[in-house]
């Protein structure tokens, strides 16, 4: 953490947390491993790369870009309209993490990002997996 015990700053301010986005936003748009969740996203990245910047400067503390423009970010009602599964889950958790590990952030960092993503990420499933019911 930085000296004022903000994510946001140890991640770079608004700077970081844009680098991070577009790591995130362009290993997605090109690799195949990510071809679910792409396909869930428009042709034209620009608005998603904006709401997950603003949503993650006032997650980290900094900001609150998002809640200024739309109100409580509401997540999982803003993604139900979507079919968000394990396979879906895993695929953004994948992408996320090879964008952590791009930016060069410290182990224990994005360890402990890691582990809120995931729990964000599990939460956001809305399509029950086969043989769950």
């Amino acid at each position: 953490m930085s000296e004022d015990g903000s994510l946001f700053q140890t991640l770079g301010g608004e700077p970081g947390i844009r680098a991070l986005v577009d790591a995130f936003y362009d290993r997605m748009d090109v690799e195949p491993a990510y071809a679910l969740i792409r396909a869930l996203h428009p042709p034209d990245l620009a608005g998603s790369r904006d709401k997950l910047y603003w949503f993650l400067c006032g997650w980290t503390g900094g900001p609150q870009h998002f809640q200024q423009r739309f109100g409580h970010p509401r997540l999982k009602a803003r993604h139900f309209p979507f079919s968000i599964g394990v396979a879906e889950r895993d695929q953004w958790l994948h992408c996320m993490a090879g964008a952590l590990r791009q930016r060069q952030l410290d182990g224990e960092l994005a360890a402990v990002l890691m582990q809120h993503f995931a729990g964000t990420a599990d939460w956001m499933r809305n399509r029950p997996e086969p043989g769950s019911e």
